[in-house]
């Protein structure tokens, strides 16, 4: 579950296009419908990709790349961009589950500087108007993991009533911290959740730090005290995994980042692919560093049918070993 976003991946000559519309390089800068409009005309001559994102979006069509039985929940609108949301997910397989809203489908002008910092630039329109009041029981049944992202927790209720309808169902449930400025302002309310309702918690060293006020390592340590597995990504360095007294360091391999974006997300994917093979921390953090090592070489977070085959096929060899 997450708001559901179509990424328009624009790739900038220079920095000077983001002055133009004062937006802090390397920011994401929430903007109303006239300004992503304006942005988006403004970059027409530009090169330019198009594709369904949002956090969780991007993890559940990795984990429908790898071949699991995927569904996704979100709020679009009845626009061209709300249908292309919806043809793109069920391309990849994925069970659409999407209410419809007067409002425009929520959209990503994620722009890219030539040495591949990105600034993004977010509407997120009918994305935000999902509510506690379109989540039923009926949705949950015939899964087996609940995988939501941090955003949605400014609507706390719909936060709350998903994580718990999943946890009295017998389903597993991860959480994806989001942005370090979502866990400053929500702090107290996700350790709430964090305990008692969330089994596998994914967050980046500025995330868990905005968490616990700890460094990677120690922090790692104190999230895995709240929930079952702890999962805190640190870069170039790999990430760290702990799970009761089971922890390991998953180191990266060194590669030539173009783009950064959805990394985190299809790291996600990789790693709750592991779980669902049943495959030690270590196999699932190495899965999920596969996926994120590709994507961080092409513009965007979406990868090609080439690179899914021959991730396949390096997964097999993981899962073999």
């Amino acid at each position: 579950m997450g708001n559901a976003l179509v990424d328009i991946m624009t790739r900038l000559k220079s920095d000077e296009f983001l002055k133009s519309f004062n937006l802090p390089r390397g920011s994401m800068t929430l903007v109303d419908l006239e300004q992503s409009n304006l942005i988006n005309i403004q970059s027409s001559g530009l090169d330019k990709a198009k594709a369904s994102g949002g956090s969780a979006a991007n993890t559940i069509h990795g984990l429908a790349k790898l071949g699991l039985e995927t569904s996704y929940i979100g709020k679009i609108g009845k626009d061209d961009l709300g249908k292309f949301f919806k043809k793109d997910i069920k391309k990849s397989g994925i069970k659409p589950v999407l209410y419809q809203s007067m409002s425009d489908t929520g959209r990503v002008i994620a722009m890219i500087s030539p040495d591949s910092e990105r600034t993004m630039a977010t509407y997120l329109g009918a994305a935000v108007e999902l509510s506690a009041s379109d989540i039923s029981t009926d949705i949950f049944k015939g899964h087996d993991l609940f995988y939501i992202e941090g955003y949605l927790v400014n609507n706390f209720e719909l936060f709350s009533k998903s994580l718990r309808i999943a946890r009295n169902n017998g389903i597993k449930t991860a959480l994806d911290l989001a942005s370090f400025n979502v866990v400053e302002e929500y702090k107290d309310r996700l350790c709430e959740e964090l305990t008692g309702y969330v089994d596998i918690v994914f967050a980046n060293e500025d995330e868990s730090k905005a968490l616990t006020g700890e460094s990677p390592e120690k922090a790692v340590s104190t999230i895995a005290e709240l929930s079952e597995i702890a999962v805190v990504k640190i870069g170039a360095r790999g990430s760290l995994i702990k799970r009761g007294e089971e922890e390991v360091h998953v180191t990266a391999p060194k590669i030539k980042s173009i783009d950064t974006t959805g990394a985190g997300d299809i790291y996600a994917a990789g790693f709750i692919y592991g779980l669902s093979k049943d495959l030690n921390l270590k196999k699932c953090g190495q899965i999920g560093t596969l996926l994120a090592s590709e994507v961080i070489q092409v513009i965007g977070p979406k990868l090609s049918e080439d690179s899914w085959k021959t991730i396949r096929e390096k997964v097999s060899t993981i899962l073999s070993e």
